[in-house]
Parts: C-alpha cells; structure tokens; sequence
C-alpha cells in the first residue's frame, strides 16, 4: 500500500509539472509580436538563436529549428543578445557574435535568418547588445554596447540597406553614473542591453547595469527628446530589481506592448540563489503613468514555460 501511495505521489507530481511547463532559460531575451504571434528569442544556443512562439504570453511552443544557425550568418562564438523587427517587409535579426554586432534577414520571424556576405558592422574594437529602432519619420537607429573603459551604450544611425552605420553620427548615450549602477565600486563599469520606444513625443530608453553575475543586476530607463538624446535618467531608478522581484540578477531585457495594450518587460534573472546560469526568462507588466513615468507591477511577475 505504502508503495502504492508512493507511486500515486511521484506520477500526480510529473503530471502537475507537465501542466506546469518547463520554465524557459534565456538569458537576455526579447520578444517580437507580429501579428497575433509573440516570438521570443534570447542567448542560450552555442551554434545560433532558438525561438519560441506563443499567441498569449503565457503558453510558449518550443521549436525544433533555429531561428539563426552558425555558418549562415556572421560569427562562429558567443552569440548573444538577439533583437528581432521588421523593415520593409522583411525580417531582421540583429545580434552579438565575437563581440561583434551583425544583422541578419529572412522572410518570416521564425527564419532562418541568413546574410549573403557573412560580416559584421563597421565598428573598431569590441561592441555587443545591438538594438535597432525605426523613428516615425523612418530613420534607423542602432543602439549598443561599447567595450572601452566599462560597458557604455551607444549609437549611431543605420543606413536604409541595414549592412552598416553612418560612422559620423557615433555618440555615447549612458554610462554608469548613479550608485545604484555599480554597487560594488568596479573599476569596469557596466550599463547595457538597451531598449528604445517613442511614446508621444519623449524617447525612452530602458537599459540594465551592474555585471550581470552581480546580485544587484537591475534595470532603469532614462529619456529624450531625440533619439540622439540628451538622455535623463528616470530618478526612481532601478525601475526592475530583486528588491521589486525578489530574483537576484535580474536585468537585461526588452519592453514591449501587449495585445492587451498593457506594456511588459521581459527580461532574465540568476537561476537560483546560489547559482547564476542558466539564467531563467521573466516577464513583468509596467504601467505608465499620467505624466509620462513607468511603475513595476510587482504582483505581475512570471517566469516563461515552455510545453
């Protein structure tokens, strides 16, 4: 009998944690909707980018192909930090390899996502977590991670083919500054993986700092009245931190708005306490408020499964 129970026990715990799902880890994801689909994409594969798929936010499908597999676009290591959008009907991937930046295309968001000359953009020494935002007047920005006296982000203007930047309008956008920003005092100092959206007429720029091994691995934003900035720092900052989610190394991510019309936040946090990798995939709901500043929904927060 005891051994019955015991059985009984053991298949009504894999059948509550098969309805559960298996809890997603991506490091530095972001999520793309087009049409009535969310993709989700994140550092996690040696050889490319997977995807996930999902129609609500909250039952992702897994997929067997890569979304982007080594050989057919740029890099053969370290591929990390993959932002997915759509130009002219055509879909892009911009992402790190060998601390490069390179962007790739393909006819559907799901891939595969190949260039015809595999190359990177036009950047001296090392630059990682790209981020490509489409102005209303149809101008391309992209927006990423120097590796010169600590991580800063930066940006520069795309051209409209998307295979390099405009070298002249290179400028540094957010270093770190605030205490909140490097809290143990390195002499490397990080802000990273941008994310840009314009509402109204104020640009807003959401960015994490602190190396993400760090506990205190958070997320704040800043503002703009062009993309080019000058760039305020929101003065309730950290806007995401495991003081919000109770989740250490919690950062990196991508905002976007729902189906709903509310705005998320996706973005990673430490495996567990005492280990930081895999790094497991959260999603988080922020409001915007009357006058124009975000607040975190502490209730809202999630991690992604997979079924």
């Amino acid at each position: 009998m005891k051994q019955l129970i015991i059985s009984i026990i053991l298949v009504c715990t894999s059948l509550y944690a098969l309805a559960q799902g298996d809890t997603i880890t991506l490091a530095d994801p972001s999520i793309f909707k087009d049409a009535d689909t969310y993709y989700l994409y994140g550092t996690g594969k040696a050889n490319g980018f997977g995807v996930y798929t999902s129609t609500d936010l909250k039952t992702w499908k897994t997929n067997e192909l890569n979304a982007l597999t080594k050989g057919e676009s740029f890099g053969t290591s370290g591929f990390w930090a993959p932002q997915v959008f759509k130009h002219h009907n055509k879909y892009y991937i911009a992402y790190t390899a060998n601390e490069q930046i390179a962007i790739a295309e393909a006819s559907s968001a799901m891939g595969p996502f190949k260039q015809q000359q595999l190359k990177h953009i036009t950047l001296s020494g090392k630059h990682i977590d790209p981020f490509v935002f489409k102005d209303t007047n149809g101008e391309l920005y992209l927006y990423f991670v120097r590796l010169t006296n600590g991580n800063r982000i930066y940006m520069a203007r795309l051209n409209n083919n998307l295979t390099d930047i405009d070298s002249t309008t290179l400028k540094p956008c957010i270093t770190a500054t605030e205490t909140w920003e490097n809290t143990v005092n390195s002499n490397w100092p990080v802000t990273e993986g941008p994310t840009v959206v314009k509402i109204k007429n104020l640009y807003y720029m959401f960015y994490s700092a602190n190396d993400f091994r760090n506990i205190d691995y958070a997320v704040g934003y800043a503002t703009a009245p062009s993309p080019l900035g000058p760039w305020k720092k929101y003065n309730s900052n950290p806007l995401i931190s495991r003081k919000i989610t109770n989740q250490n190394g919690s950062g990196h991510g991508d905002l976007l708005r729902g189906k709903d019309g509310k705005w998320y936040y996706v973005f990673h946090t430490h495996y567990s306490n005492n280990k930081v990798s895999p790094r497991k995939t959260a999603l988080i709901e922020l409001k915007l408020t009357g006058d124009g500043n975000f607040e975190t929904i502490p209730s809202s927060l999630r991690y992604l499964k997979s079924r």
